[in-house]
Protein backbone atom coordinates (compact mmCIF):
# COMPACT_ATOMS: atom_id res chain seq x y z
CA UNK A 1 0.00 0.00 0.00
CA UNK A 2 2.90 2.34 0.67
CA UNK A 3 4.03 1.87 -2.90
CA UNK A 4 0.51 2.63 -4.20
CA UNK A 5 0.46 5.87 -2.18
CA UNK A 6 3.79 7.08 -3.59
CA UNK A 7 3.05 10.21 -5.69
CA UNK A 8 5.22 9.00 -8.59
CA UNK A 9 3.34 5.66 -8.76
CA UNK A 10 0.00 7.45 -8.49
CA UNK A 11 0.96 9.67 -11.43
CA UNK A 12 1.85 6.56 -13.42
CA UNK A 13 -1.55 4.99 -12.65
CA UNK A 14 -3.23 8.29 -13.55
CA UNK A 15 -1.36 8.28 -16.87
CA UNK A 16 -2.58 4.74 -17.63
CA UNK A 17 -6.15 5.79 -16.79
CA UNK A 18 -5.91 8.89 -19.01
CA UNK A 19 -4.65 6.77 -21.89
CA UNK A 20 -7.36 4.12 -21.48
CA UNK A 21 -10.16 6.71 -21.54
CA UNK A 22 -8.51 8.22 -24.65
CA UNK A 23 -7.90 11.64 -23.14
CA UNK A 24 -5.97 14.17 -25.22
CA UNK A 25 -3.48 14.59 -22.37
CA UNK A 26 0.04 14.17 -23.71
CA UNK A 27 3.63 15.08 -22.91
CA UNK A 28 5.49 16.59 -25.92
CA UNK A 29 8.21 14.20 -27.16
CA UNK A 30 11.01 16.70 -26.56
CA UNK A 31 9.90 17.20 -22.95
CA UNK A 32 9.76 13.45 -22.46
CA UNK A 33 13.26 13.10 -23.90
CA UNK A 34 14.56 15.82 -21.57
CA UNK A 35 13.02 14.12 -18.52
CA UNK A 36 14.61 10.81 -19.51
CA UNK A 37 18.05 12.41 -19.89
CA UNK A 38 17.66 14.31 -16.62
CA UNK A 39 16.85 11.13 -14.68
CA UNK A 40 19.84 9.30 -16.16
CA UNK A 41 22.15 12.23 -15.43
CA UNK A 42 20.93 12.51 -11.84
CA UNK A 43 21.25 8.76 -11.34
CA UNK A 44 24.79 8.78 -12.73
CA UNK A 45 25.78 11.63 -10.43
CA UNK A 46 24.32 9.85 -7.41
CA UNK A 47 26.13 6.63 -8.27
CA UNK A 48 29.41 8.41 -8.94
CA UNK A 49 29.35 10.29 -5.64
CA UNK A 50 28.65 7.02 -3.80
CA UNK A 51 31.52 5.31 -5.62
CA UNK A 52 33.82 8.19 -4.71
CA UNK A 53 33.18 7.45 -1.04
CA UNK A 54 33.29 3.65 -1.18
CA UNK A 55 36.03 3.02 -3.75
CA UNK A 56 36.23 -0.10 -5.94
CA UNK A 57 35.87 -3.30 -3.89
CA UNK A 58 35.54 -7.04 -4.53
CA UNK A 59 31.81 -6.74 -3.84
CA UNK A 60 31.50 -4.21 -6.65
CA UNK A 61 33.41 -6.52 -9.00
CA UNK A 62 31.13 -9.45 -8.15
CA UNK A 63 28.01 -7.30 -8.65
CA UNK A 64 29.12 -6.06 -12.06
CA UNK A 65 30.19 -9.56 -13.15
CA UNK A 66 26.84 -11.01 -12.09
CA UNK A 67 25.01 -8.23 -13.96
CA UNK A 68 26.80 -9.10 -17.21
CA UNK A 69 26.16 -12.82 -16.65
CA UNK A 70 22.40 -12.20 -16.15
CA UNK A 71 22.27 -10.01 -19.26
CA UNK A 72 23.81 -12.88 -21.24
CA UNK A 73 22.00 -15.93 -19.87
CA UNK A 74 18.48 -14.42 -19.74
CA UNK A 75 18.13 -13.80 -23.52
CA UNK A 76 19.57 -17.26 -24.26
CA UNK A 77 16.98 -18.93 -22.00
CA UNK A 78 14.24 -16.68 -23.36
CA UNK A 79 15.05 -17.51 -26.97
CA UNK A 80 15.10 -21.25 -26.19
CA UNK A 81 11.63 -21.04 -24.61
CA UNK A 82 10.01 -18.72 -27.14
CA UNK A 83 11.42 -20.50 -30.20
CA UNK A 84 9.10 -23.44 -29.50
CA UNK A 85 6.02 -21.32 -30.24
CA UNK A 86 7.25 -18.34 -32.27
CA UNK A 87 9.39 -17.71 -35.33
CA UNK A 88 13.14 -17.31 -34.88
CA UNK A 89 12.91 -13.55 -35.54
CA UNK A 90 10.06 -12.96 -33.07
CA UNK A 91 11.80 -15.08 -30.44
CA UNK A 92 15.09 -13.21 -30.90
CA UNK A 93 13.41 -9.79 -30.68
CA UNK A 94 11.50 -10.65 -27.49
CA UNK A 95 14.55 -12.31 -25.95
CA UNK A 96 16.61 -9.17 -26.59
CA UNK A 97 13.89 -6.94 -25.13
CA UNK A 98 13.69 -8.97 -21.92
CA UNK A 99 17.42 -9.60 -21.72
CA UNK A 100 18.08 -5.87 -21.63
CA UNK A 101 16.88 -3.49 -18.90
CA UNK A 102 14.53 -0.60 -18.18
CA UNK A 103 16.28 2.45 -16.76
CA UNK A 104 13.01 3.96 -15.46
CA UNK A 105 12.13 0.76 -13.58
CA UNK A 106 15.59 0.81 -12.03
CA UNK A 107 15.32 4.49 -11.07
CA UNK A 108 11.90 3.88 -9.51
CA UNK A 109 13.37 0.97 -7.52
CA UNK A 110 16.16 3.17 -6.16
CA UNK A 111 13.56 5.68 -4.97
CA UNK A 112 11.62 2.85 -3.33
CA UNK A 113 14.74 1.67 -1.48
CA UNK A 114 15.57 5.23 -0.41
CA UNK A 115 12.06 5.57 0.98
CA UNK A 116 12.59 2.54 3.24
CA UNK A 117 16.24 3.35 4.06
CA UNK A 118 17.62 0.25 2.33
CA UNK A 119 21.20 0.98 1.33
CA UNK A 120 22.67 -0.02 -2.04
CA UNK A 121 25.89 0.61 -3.91
CA UNK A 122 26.34 3.52 -6.29
CA UNK A 123 27.98 1.09 -8.72
CA UNK A 124 24.57 -0.43 -9.47
CA UNK A 125 24.05 2.37 -12.00
CA UNK A 126 27.10 1.02 -13.85
CA UNK A 127 25.62 -2.48 -13.61
CA UNK A 128 22.51 -1.20 -15.35
CA UNK A 129 24.59 0.32 -18.15
CA UNK A 130 26.53 -2.93 -18.63
CA UNK A 131 23.28 -4.91 -18.98
CA UNK A 132 22.02 -2.89 -21.95
CA UNK A 133 24.09 -4.37 -24.78
CA UNK A 134 24.70 -8.16 -24.40
CA UNK A 135 21.09 -9.08 -25.20
CA UNK A 136 21.07 -6.88 -28.31
CA UNK A 137 24.25 -8.51 -29.62
CA UNK A 138 22.92 -12.02 -28.96
CA UNK A 139 19.65 -11.22 -30.71
CA UNK A 140 21.45 -10.01 -33.82
CA UNK A 141 23.63 -13.13 -33.88
CA UNK A 142 20.55 -15.38 -33.56
CA UNK A 143 18.65 -13.45 -36.22
CA UNK A 144 21.58 -13.62 -38.64
CA UNK A 145 21.82 -17.35 -38.03
CA UNK A 146 18.11 -17.70 -38.81
CA UNK A 147 18.53 -15.72 -42.04
CA UNK A 148 21.44 -17.94 -43.09
CA UNK A 149 19.33 -21.07 -42.64
CA UNK A 150 16.44 -19.74 -44.74
CA UNK A 151 15.87 -20.55 -48.40
CA UNK A 152 18.66 -19.31 -50.64
CA UNK A 153 16.26 -17.25 -52.76
CA UNK A 154 18.07 -13.90 -52.82
CA UNK A 155 14.89 -11.98 -53.66
CA UNK A 156 13.21 -13.03 -50.42
CA UNK A 157 16.17 -13.21 -48.09
CA UNK A 158 17.02 -10.26 -45.88
CA UNK A 159 20.63 -9.13 -45.69
CA UNK A 160 22.25 -9.99 -42.34
CA UNK A 161 22.48 -7.04 -40.00
CA UNK A 162 26.03 -5.73 -39.74
CA UNK A 163 27.36 -6.71 -36.33
CA UNK A 164 29.92 -3.89 -36.37
CA UNK A 165 27.22 -1.26 -36.80
CA UNK A 166 25.08 -2.88 -34.11
CA UNK A 167 28.01 -2.95 -31.69
CA UNK A 168 28.68 0.73 -32.36
CA UNK A 169 25.05 1.68 -31.79
CA UNK A 170 24.89 -0.41 -28.62
CA UNK A 171 27.99 0.99 -26.96
CA UNK A 172 27.69 4.62 -28.09
CA UNK A 173 24.00 5.08 -27.27
CA UNK A 174 23.55 8.62 -25.98
CA UNK A 175 21.64 7.62 -22.86
CA UNK A 176 24.33 5.15 -21.80
CA UNK A 177 27.11 7.63 -22.45
CA UNK A 178 25.31 10.29 -20.41
CA UNK A 179 24.87 7.87 -17.50
CA UNK A 180 28.51 6.77 -17.49
CA UNK A 181 29.75 10.31 -18.15
CA UNK A 182 27.76 11.62 -15.19
CA UNK A 183 29.29 8.94 -12.98
CA UNK A 184 32.76 9.96 -14.15
CA UNK A 185 32.03 13.64 -13.42
CA UNK A 186 30.86 12.75 -9.92
CA UNK A 187 33.91 10.57 -9.27
CA UNK A 188 36.25 13.38 -10.31
CA UNK A 189 34.44 16.25 -8.53
CA UNK A 190 33.90 14.33 -5.26
CA UNK A 191 32.32 15.87 -2.15
CA UNK A 192 32.50 19.46 -3.38
CA UNK A 193 30.70 18.49 -6.58
CA UNK A 194 28.04 16.68 -4.60
CA UNK A 195 27.23 19.81 -2.60
CA UNK A 196 27.06 21.95 -5.73
CA UNK A 197 24.83 19.50 -7.65
CA UNK A 198 22.49 18.55 -4.78
CA UNK A 199 19.75 21.09 -5.73
CA UNK A 200 19.75 19.66 -9.26
CA UNK A 201 20.28 15.92 -8.74
CA UNK A 202 18.46 15.41 -5.41
CA UNK A 203 15.90 18.13 -4.69
CA UNK A 204 14.27 18.03 -8.15
CA UNK A 205 14.52 14.29 -8.67
CA UNK A 206 11.22 13.09 -7.20
CA UNK A 207 9.13 15.65 -9.08
CA UNK A 208 10.85 14.91 -12.37
CA UNK A 209 10.35 11.17 -11.85
CA UNK A 210 6.62 11.69 -11.19
CA UNK A 211 6.27 13.78 -14.36
CA UNK A 212 8.12 11.16 -16.41
CA UNK A 213 6.05 8.28 -15.00
CA UNK A 214 2.91 10.17 -16.00
CA UNK A 215 4.20 10.07 -19.57
CA UNK A 216 5.11 6.38 -19.20
CA UNK A 217 1.57 5.64 -18.03
CA UNK A 218 0.17 7.28 -21.16
CA UNK A 219 2.57 5.27 -23.34
CA UNK A 220 1.75 2.01 -21.55
CA UNK A 221 -1.97 2.50 -22.18
CA UNK A 222 -1.32 3.12 -25.87
CA UNK A 223 0.72 -0.08 -26.19
CA UNK A 224 -1.89 -2.45 -24.74
CA UNK A 225 -3.48 -2.83 -28.17
CA UNK A 226 -0.17 -4.08 -29.59
CA UNK A 227 -0.88 -7.49 -28.03
CA UNK A 228 -4.25 -7.97 -29.68
CA UNK A 229 -4.32 -11.27 -31.55
CA UNK A 230 -0.84 -12.33 -30.42
CA UNK A 231 -0.08 -15.96 -29.37
CA UNK A 232 -0.84 -16.77 -25.70
CA UNK A 233 2.85 -17.43 -25.06
CA UNK A 234 3.54 -13.70 -25.38
CA UNK A 235 1.11 -12.79 -22.60
CA UNK A 236 2.42 -15.58 -20.35
CA UNK A 237 6.01 -14.55 -20.97
CA UNK A 238 5.31 -10.87 -20.27
CA UNK A 239 4.22 -11.75 -16.71
CA UNK A 240 6.05 -15.02 -16.03
CA UNK A 241 9.52 -14.01 -17.19
CA UNK A 242 9.93 -11.03 -14.81
CA UNK A 243 9.14 -13.26 -11.85
CA UNK A 244 11.42 -16.10 -12.96
CA UNK A 245 14.27 -13.75 -13.89
CA UNK A 246 14.02 -11.99 -10.52
CA UNK A 247 14.18 -15.34 -8.70
CA UNK A 248 17.19 -16.38 -10.77
CA UNK A 249 18.97 -13.16 -9.79
CA UNK A 250 18.01 -13.70 -6.13
CA UNK A 251 19.51 -17.21 -6.03
CA UNK A 252 22.76 -16.06 -7.67
CA UNK A 253 23.04 -13.05 -5.33
CA UNK A 254 22.54 -15.37 -2.36
CA UNK A 255 25.31 -17.67 -3.58
CA UNK A 256 27.71 -14.76 -4.04
CA UNK A 257 26.68 -13.09 -0.80
CA UNK A 258 25.56 -9.68 -2.04
CA UNK A 259 23.81 -7.34 0.44
CA UNK A 260 20.06 -6.75 0.43
CA UNK A 261 19.94 -3.46 -1.49
CA UNK A 262 22.16 -4.63 -4.33
CA UNK A 263 20.27 -7.92 -4.52
CA UNK A 264 16.93 -6.14 -4.89
CA UNK A 265 18.26 -3.88 -7.64
CA UNK A 266 19.72 -6.84 -9.55
CA UNK A 267 16.34 -8.59 -9.22
CA UNK A 268 14.66 -5.48 -10.64
CA UNK A 269 17.16 -5.22 -13.49
CA UNK A 270 16.81 -8.92 -14.35
CA UNK A 271 13.02 -8.69 -14.30
CA UNK A 272 12.75 -5.53 -16.39
CA UNK A 273 12.47 -5.23 -20.16
CA UNK A 274 13.79 -2.51 -22.44
CA UNK A 275 11.34 -0.28 -24.29
CA UNK A 276 13.73 2.44 -25.51
CA UNK A 277 17.26 1.29 -26.39
CA UNK A 278 16.50 -2.22 -27.68
CA UNK A 279 13.44 -1.31 -29.82
CA UNK A 280 15.45 1.53 -31.41
CA UNK A 281 18.07 -1.00 -32.56
CA UNK A 282 15.66 -3.81 -33.44
CA UNK A 283 13.67 -1.64 -35.84
CA UNK A 284 16.71 -1.66 -38.12
CA UNK A 285 18.31 -4.98 -37.20
CA UNK A 286 15.13 -7.12 -37.24
CA UNK A 287 12.74 -5.51 -39.75
CA UNK A 288 10.93 -8.87 -40.00
CA UNK A 289 9.38 -8.28 -36.56
CA UNK A 290 6.47 -5.93 -35.92
CA UNK A 291 7.58 -3.54 -33.11
CA UNK A 292 4.06 -3.72 -31.66
CA UNK A 293 4.88 -7.25 -30.47
CA UNK A 294 7.81 -6.51 -28.17
CA UNK A 295 6.68 -2.97 -27.32
CA UNK A 296 3.23 -4.22 -26.34
CA UNK A 297 4.79 -6.84 -24.08
CA UNK A 298 7.48 -4.71 -22.44
CA UNK A 299 5.70 -1.38 -22.12
CA UNK A 300 2.09 -2.56 -22.08
CA UNK A 301 2.41 -5.36 -19.50
CA UNK A 302 5.84 -5.87 -17.91
CA UNK A 303 6.61 -2.23 -17.15
CA UNK A 304 3.31 -1.52 -15.32
CA UNK A 305 3.57 -4.87 -13.49
CA UNK A 306 7.07 -4.08 -12.21
CA UNK A 307 6.32 -0.46 -11.31
CA UNK A 308 3.12 -1.18 -9.39
CA UNK A 309 3.59 -4.71 -7.98
CA UNK A 310 7.01 -6.07 -8.91
CA UNK A 311 9.33 -3.76 -6.97
CA UNK A 312 7.62 -4.20 -3.57
CA UNK A 313 7.19 -7.93 -4.26
CA UNK A 314 10.87 -8.46 -5.08
CA UNK A 315 11.83 -6.48 -1.96
CA UNK A 316 9.59 -8.64 0.22
CA UNK A 317 10.94 -11.89 -1.24
CA UNK A 318 14.57 -10.74 -0.89
CA UNK A 319 14.03 -9.79 2.76
CA UNK A 320 12.59 -13.24 3.48
CA UNK A 321 15.27 -15.11 1.53
CA UNK A 322 18.43 -13.29 2.66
Amino acid sequence: MTNFLDPAILFFIFGVFSGLVKSNLEIPPQISRFLSLYLLMALGLKGGFALHKSGFTSEIAFSLGLAVFLATIIPIIGYWILRRKLSAFDAAAIAATYGSVSAVTFITATQYLDQFNITYGGHMAAAMALMESPAIILAIVLANKARASMATDSTSKQEPAGITKILHESFTDGAQLLLLGSMAVALISGDSGQKLMAPFSIDLFKGMLAFFLLDMGLMAARNFKGLKGKPPITLLYAIGSPLSHALLALVLCKLIGLPLGNTILLMVLASSASYIAVPAVLRHALPEVNPALYMGMSLGITFPFNIILGIPLYTLIAKQFL
